[in-house]
């Protein structure tokens, strides 16, 4: 899989929680609010497989309304929300440079274990993955 390029946009009407237990974020509705961050361009259907697979159903693919920041032209795009909008793990704002400080290595090592999974017969939901990952973290700490 290739990087595809992006450009910086702006999800209006959207909230970036930190979910407890969790190192990545959800984004849910929300009303005066708005995410930053990066619209990926040209996503192949094979790719796009593989987020639906890496994004597992505790989020659903939406499509949704973008401002690209260095034109402000809108654009439609996929954004994968939170299916559980009343969780009541999700709270306060998700900081990604803290998580790219504290999370970020190891976040990637268990991404390469989900392509590895992904490339297997029966492969495990993402969810099992990260558990399954971040236990075994715990352990050799």
């Amino acid at each position: 899989m290739s990087v595809p390029p992006s450009s910086a946009a702006l999800l209006n009407h959207f909230h970036r929680f930190s979910i407890k237990g969790r190192v990545y974020p959800a984004i849910l509705p929300v009303q005066n609010r708005d995410v930053s961050g990066r619209v990926l361009i040209g996503i192949s259907d094979p790719e796009l497989y593989i987020l639906d697979e890496f994004e597992d159903v505790e989020y659903q693919r939406t499509r949704v309304e973008v401002s690209l920041l260095k034109s402000s032209d809108k654009l439609q795009a996929h954004a994968y929300v939170w299916s559980n909008t009343s969780d009541p793990n999700l709270y306060g704002d998700w900081d990604f440079e803290e998580w790219k400080q504290v999370h970020k290595e190891s976040f990637i090592k268990m991404t390469m274990g989900f392509m590895e999974e992904l490339e297997l017969p029966e492969s495990k939901p993402i969810g099992a993955t990260y558990e399954s990952f971040y236990q075994q973290d715990d352990a050799e700490k």
